[in-house]
């Protein structure tokens, strides 16, 4: 079972910055996608960014070049610059990974972090 340990979650003043980090709990060989999803309060669970091992990344369209999804293979973490942060980004962000390598085998089914909260007051 592979565990995602979620950091750099809190509170700032709209147009501030924030960055989140993940990592794997375990030995991990290598994961194909990693990504981050939010949800805020009466709302379903949305696309943040995701990032591809060979380095594709995707973003939510309410993104518009405000953040920066990145990971670092080697260490299997990936991390969030958040920037021109908005009060409409307030959510609890979730960390997601798909496609695990470890020394069990691969695994296809997708795992998620705890969850941190974001909150962007106007």
């Amino acid at each position: 079972q592979v565990q995602l340990v979620e950091s750099g979650g809190g509170a700032v003043q709209s147009g501030g910055s924030l960055r989140l980090s993940c990592a794997a709990s375990e030995t991990i060989f290598s994961i194909n996608v990693m990504g981050w999803y939010r949800q805020a309060p009466g709302k379903e669970r949305e696309l943040v960014a995701i990032a591809s091992r060979g380095g594709s990344t995707n973003y939510g369209d309410f993104v518009e070049g405000r953040f920066t999804i990145s990971r670092d293979n080697p260490k299997n973490t990936v991390t969030l610059q958040m920037n021109s942060l908005k009060p409409e980004d307030t959510a609890v962000y979730y960390c997601n990974v798909v496609g695990v390598t470890t020394d069990r085998g691969f695994d296809r089914r997708e795992y998620w972090g705890q969850g941190t909260q974001v909150t962007v007051a106007s």
